[in-house]
């Protein structure tokens, strides 16, 4: 008996490794590609309210055939386009892949302007045509964390294709990572797709196609601006923006061949026209809602047009969408309604800082202590002028510190408080909180909530500087409806969080979630390492029992003469087996 049972369990042993996989990974090519899509500036409460208008293949794949997380909010503070895109793609904060802004002063690189997240003179842009003045080159080279694309990379040894693909450089290089095969935006002033020698020395002959195809004289005809140079302020902001980038986006597919190798390819892409509008109109305009409801169109489409081109079609795909940050409602908008909805004019703020360190350390001098060009939270000083005035980090990031709240106050237009008043007063600027970057880097914050989003906020790029807590409901000074996010508050950090594909369990899962999560969720399901500086959880309560995750079968291959591949024998000429043909019934249509 003992003997038969040693044998059975022998035999089981021997033959448990010829059984099916029940988990797929990246290494048998299960999924067949990876989708990670990005939608800029868009708040989670957009789908709720407009979920009557999408379609069945757009939005709705997500809120109707997928994994749903409606309470999904960033877990820092500085929500910007190039930190949230560089969080989704790492599953990191700030303080783990060091990207804070879009843009930040660095005096050792440029003295006259900051310098982008993704800038790089070390390289140089290719895809224009020649003597067009392209500036310098792009590459993630501050990105100090591998994202889920890099992990992949890595462990198929290179064999997996991971590309981005954006209007703006950022959004489609920091998602994607330094081992991407390529990344991709358009030129701002031509709108042409471009890249840049750190990838490349060219473009491939596909894109090169695109750009030669008449696709974006088609782009700007749908925008009714033909003339325009200035494709991404202009045509950007309109829906012709989004069917152009999800056609350049259907031709790296095909070009790459992404979808038909041997281990899973990924691709990262970001929808810019959502946020260059919604800077302009607010949350609220009509005219979002009409730019949301065409993302969706063009959606659904996208998504039917990958479920005919990837083998497999979307029972091969895994998609996950999410945005980079949400926005504050418009401070015109939300301060008739009786918020303290103020505008913050920066420029005058920085004024007013210059002129207070000028009085205390320079009197009767004009010095420039607070460098000029800046945006909200952060304000860069400039080190030279304190280190002339004989003044270390501590005491002038201080300084300035200290006349943060005359300076805010110095922005209230003066108004006659002797009588009480009939009406409610105007808004005005108020400062809720400020930092040192020294306070930052030392950790000497509150141990709050709070205190936790500003500390996944540091970032050791922009030199000495202080970071900027206005209080909610105010932004940078904007116009007419126009409006920005950057703050903690929860209007910047709600966004959507949805999965599709044959991992996840179709629901709608309620309770606190993270962009960062995105990452570590594909990485457990690919087989990959998590990227190294992640801090995301597995969403393990969305994802189906290993056993019934299924994957549409591949067609068997055979040879003319009826002989299978598998035989091992010379198989020329292969064709794909052709399936039974369907049987009639009443309820097909017939011929």
């Amino acid at each position: 008996m003992l003997k038969r049972l040693l044998s059975a369990a022998l035999i089981f042993a021997l033959t448990a490794g010829l059984a099916p996989r029940a988990n797929a990974s990246a290494y048998d090519a299960h999924p067949k590609l990876v989708v990670i899509l990005v939608i800029d500036q868009f708040r989670e409460d957009y789908l709720q309210r407009y979920r009557a208008d999408f379609k069945p293949k757009g939005l709705r794949l997500f809120l109707d055939h997928g994994a749903y997380f409606p309470d999904c909010y960033y877990g820092y503070s500085n929500l910007l386009t190039a930190p949230g895109h560089s969080t989704i793609g790492t599953g990191a904060y700030t303080d783990g892949h060091g990207i804070g802004a879009n843009a930040w002063w660095d005096l050792d690189r440029n003295k006259d302007r900051p310098v982008t997240s993704v800038e790089d003179e070390r390289y140089a842009i290719v895809g224009l045509p020649a003597g067009i003045e392209t500036g310098p080159g792009r590459s993630p080279r501050n990105l100090l964390a591998s994202t889920v694309g890099d992990e992949l990379r890595l462990d198929t040894k290179g064999e997996a294709k991971v590309f981005g693909v954006s209007l703006k450089d950022r959004a489609a290089i920091l998602p994607t990572g330094a081992a991407a095969n390529g990344a991709f935006w358009v030129d701002e002033a031509s709108g042409r797709f471009e890249t840049s020698t750190y990838y490349m020395p060219q473009l491939p002959d596909w894109a090169t196609a695109f750009n030669a195809s008449g696709r974006l004289d088609q782009a700007k005809q749908e925008a009714s601006l033909p003339d325009t140079n200035d494709f991404e302020g202009q045509v950007g902001g309109t829906s012709a923006s989004i069917s152009y980038e999800l056609d350049f986006t259907k031709a790296l597919i095909t070009g790459e061949q992404m979808g038909k190798h041997d281990v899973t390819d990924m691709l990262t892409l970001s929808i810019s026209g959502t946020d260059i509008l919604g800077h302009r109109v607010g949350p609220d305009a009509d005219e979002q809602r009409a730019i949301v409801d065409a993302l969706d169109t063009d959606l659904d489409s996208f998504f039917s047009w990958l479920d005919k081109n990837v083998e497999g079609g979307l029972g091969n795909v895994w998609i996950a969408i999410t945005a980079d940050h949400g926005v504050a409602p418009s401070p015109v908008v939300a301060a008739q309604l009786g918020m303290n909805a103020a505008q913050i004019d920066t420029k005058k703020l920085v004024d007013e800082l210059n002129d207070a360190m000028n009085q205390k350390f320079s009197p009767g001098e004009k010095v420039v202590y607070v460098l000029p060009k800046q945006e909200l939270p952060y304000l860069s000083l400039n080190r030279p002028s304190f280190d002339r005035a004989g003044i270390n980090e501590q005491e002038a990031e201080q300084a300035v510190q200290d006349a943060l709240d005359p300076a805010f106050q110095s922005l209230t237009k003066p108004g006659d408080t002797k009588l009480p008043a009939q009406s409610k007063l105007p808004p005005r600027p108020v400062l809720y909180r400020s930092y040192t970057r020294l306070q930052l880097a030392a950790g000497e914050l509150p141990h709050t909530e709070f205190g936790d989003l500003l500390a996944h906020s540091y970032t050791p790029n922009g030199g000495w500087y202080v970071r900027v807590v206005p209080a909610a409901f105010q932004t940078g000074l904007m116009k007419a409806n126009g409006t920005t996010h950057f703050t903690p508050y929860s209007y910047d950090r709600h966004v959507p969080l949805g999965f599709y594909g044959a991992p996840f369990a179709t629901g709608v899962y309620h309770g606190r979630v993270q962009p960062v999560d995105i990452a570590a969720t594909f990485a457990s399901l690919l087989g990959v390492n998590q990227p190294s500086s992640s801090v995301g959880r597995i969403l393990t309560q969305a994802l189906k029992p290993a056993s019934e995750v299924t994957y549409p079968k591949p067609i068997p291959v055979r040879t003319r003469r009826g002989t299978h591949a598998a035989t091992g024998k010379a198989a020329t000429d292969t064709v794909p087996a052709q399936p039974p043909a369907a049987k009639k019934s009443a309820e097909q249509p017939q011929p």
